[in-house]
């Protein structure tokens, strides 16, 4: 199994470490819709540890006999810098680069720990739950207010999102998690997804795009 290494467009190793990964549930209105669920008075936040992390430029893995696994496309934050109880203007500095990550979810799994009260981890941070593109630096990215991304299967598309959509725009999320969890270089925050999760099969083939910037195809296995 290969190393996971955060890279840049050009296939370079960042140098920045491995960390963990701190996600946010429910930030996309229709996306909150399509699950049933409440929408949130402010972020809702779960990790994934490094070892969830893998390269989206390889297959993407799905476990057997746990039920249906659901894409979930995010935009994908790397940090550069510690960030605790920070400030909009630290946020922003603290920000690499901008890319897109894959929230593998096993549903079934998630709803039967959800009617018991009991924590998602087993549906969310197993191990490859987390496959994950290249890195642009933020500043060729143009604003954090506009950033346009898509997830098609088998040439269908299935997702499509613009974080302008976001309940909790990027800076303000940074500035919520450092409140909580103190962000280190080589830390990865995942944004929410939009609406359009659905089941992966084993074949289908992705191509995930980061407009304007890059396009990603590979297949399940």
């Amino acid at each position: 199994m290969f190393e996971y290494k955060h890279i840049d467009i050009d296939g370079k190793t960042i140098d920045l470490p491995v960390g963990k990964v701190v996600c946010v549930g429910r930030n996309y209105l229709q996306h909150i819709k399509e699950l049933d669920n409440d929408v949130p008075s402010e972020p809702l936040l779960f990790i994934k540890p490094s070892t969830a992390l893998s390269a989206l430029n390889r297959p993407v893995l799905i476990p057997k006999n746990l039920g249906p696994c659901h894409n979930e496309l995010e935009v994908a934050v790397l940090i550069n810098s510690r960030l605790c109880h920070s400030s909009i203007k630290d946020a922003e500095a603290a920000i690499w680069g901008i890319g897109l990550g894959l929230d593998l979810t096993l549903r079934d799994v998630q709803s039967a720990l959800k009617k018991q009260g009991h924590p998602w981890e087993r549906a969310k941070a197993f191990d490859h739950s987390c496959p994950m593109s290249q890195f642009v630096v933020k500043d060729k990215m143009g604003p954090l207010s506009s950033i346009d991304f898509s997830l098609n299967v088998n040439d269908e598309i299935r997702q499509q999102g613009n974080s302008q959509e976001m309940l909790f725009p990027i800076l303000k999320l940074l500035v919520n998690i450092s409140n909580t969890f103190t962000l280190l270089p080589g830390d990865i925050v995942m944004t929410g997804t939009p609406t359009g999760v659905a089941a992966l099969s084993v074949d289908d083939q992705l191509t995930i795009e980061l407009n304007g910037h890059f396009s990603i195809r590979t297949i399940v296995v």
